[in-house]
């Protein structure tokens, strides 16, 4: 191998090699071949994830603005329905309200009214307990009357006189029971 090597030793020296034409050329040319094809392979890899990567992201920012649009239509619909219930509660508040006013002047009504019976019937009674005042007091006046005539009369009258009106008051009997 010494012989070898030192005649191609002696004929480089002779003959030089062009250098395209030396190994380590050649390997860096086929280096740069397959980088070139990894490089493009990795490009196109590296484009590809980066067209998905675009691709979500555009779909995640439609979906988010797809949901920013779902969020607001039922904001305003809550807004809506509040609104709504609040006019809602605004009247059914007014409506009671205007019933409690009605019922509170048909309740004064039917007060007055009542006030008034019993005051009628107050006075009712009151009549006739005086008109039963009146009545006992005439029936207590009268026996207090007959007892004073009966004592007048027994006192001053005699026995003949008596005898005479006990005489005309049983001939009048007949008329008065008639």
């Amino acid at each position: 191998m010494n012989a070898w090597a030192a005649e191609t030793a002696a004929h480089a020296a002779e003959h030089p090699e062009p250098f395209y034409a030396t190994a380590e050329f050649m390997v860096a040319i086929a280096m740069l071949v397959f980088l070139f094809f990894v490089g493009r392979r990795a490009l196109n890899l590296l484009g590809v994830a980066l067209d998905d990567r675009a691709e979500k992201i555009k779909n995640r920012i439609d979906e988010a603005a797809r949901l920013a649009d779902e969020a607001q239509a039922t904001l305003a619909s809550y807004e809506r329905k509040q609104r709504d219930a609040a006019e809602e509660a605004a009247s059914i508040l007014s409506s009671a309200r205007r019933e409690a006013d009605r019922l509170s002047a048909d309740a004064k009504i039917e007060l007055e009214q009542a006030l008034r019976r019993r005051e009628a019937q107050a006075l009712e009674r009151i009549a006739q307990a005086e008109k039963a005042a009146i009545d006992e007091v005439r029936g207590h006046a009268v026996d207090v009357a007959i007892d004073a005539t009966r004592k007048l009369l027994a006192e001053r009258l005699t026995p003949a006189q008596q005898n005479a009106l006990i005489d005309n008051a049983i001939g009048e009997l007949p008329k008065r029971l008639h």
